[in-house]
């Protein structure tokens, strides 16, 4: 009887997962601890003896889990009005994969949302009745990211004048608060403990902060960036500023979003 055959496998070339934030990080093994929104595809070649097929198929089918988590999340952008297209930008630069919503339906096929800045009372009449439901339902489920105008749909109460909210983020927010269009301005910030530039354009300012909300980012005294659960919200435009690190904030919360319901 012969004798059974020793499989091998020899691995001639292993590229690294690597992201984008982390170039300099090629010590670390490859799967852990990088973003899920900024990978590069991964290349192997490997060479199977003959009788290592069986092998070759096993390998590919424990990876399989691991590429659907890492290219699975998308991140949609509501595109009715403001400068969403910036946003778009932004967010691709950081590796995400993005799409533009337009229509209530297509919140199903998304892991994330930024609302952009625009003028929050016609993003109201934009959506209608059945697209505010359908998006006050997503921001119960889903991260949200709103800068300027979005942030005032995600808050409890608006002021200035009042005005129907998502009610995604326990804050009191005033409307226009910096004063008009020829107000606006660029400032500098802290984003935790680094100055951060901040674009300032018809602002509303945030006047009161619930006990569960986290404050990430302030200008002067005013809170000017905050968290609570799976909403982020901003009085500024950080997509307009050079600075990614707001966008990375939103991009690691969706991350981490995500890996909890996977585990």
């Amino acid at each position: 009887m012969k004798s059974p055959v020793k499989r091998k496998a020899h691995v001639t070339t292993v590229h690294h997962l690597q992201s984008n934030r982390d170039k300099d990080s090629m010590t670390r093994p490859p799967c852990v601890a990088h973003r899920p929104y900024a990978l590069q595809p991964v290349s192997i070649r490997i060479k199977f003896d003959s009788a290592t097929q069986t092998d070759s198929s096993i390998f590919l089918l424990l990876l399989c889990p691991l590429w659907l988590w890492f290219f699975s999340m998308t991140i949609g952008v509501l595109a009715l009005q403001g400068d969403f297209d910036a946003h778009r930008r932004r967010l691709e630069e950081l590796g995400a994969e993005v799409v533009l919503v337009k229509k209530p339906e297509e919140l199903d096929e998304i892991d994330g949302l930024v609302i952009p800045g625009g003028e929050s009372g016609t993003f109201l009449k934009l959506l209608g009745e059945k697209g505010f439901e359908r998006l006050k339902q997503f921001v119960r489920l889903k991260p949200t990211f709103g800068t300027c105008a979005g942030a005032i749909l995600l808050a409890t109460e608006v002021e200035n004048p009042k005005q129907a909210g998502l009610g995604a983020i326990d804050i009191r927010i005033r409307r226009n608060a910096y004063g008009r269009q020829l107000d606006s301005s660029i400032r500098e910030g802290m984003l935790g403990n680094s100055p951060l530039e901040m674009v300032f354009i018809r602002a509303p300012k945030i006047e009161r902060v619930g006990p569960g909300v986290e404050v990430i980012a302030t200008e002067g005294t005013d809170p000017v960036a905050v968290r609570q659960g799976r909403v982020m919200a901003a009085t500024f435009h950080p997509e307009l500023a050079p600075d990614p690190r707001i966008h990375r904030a939103f991009l690691d919360l969706v991350g981490q979003d995500a890996r909890g319901n996977e585990s």
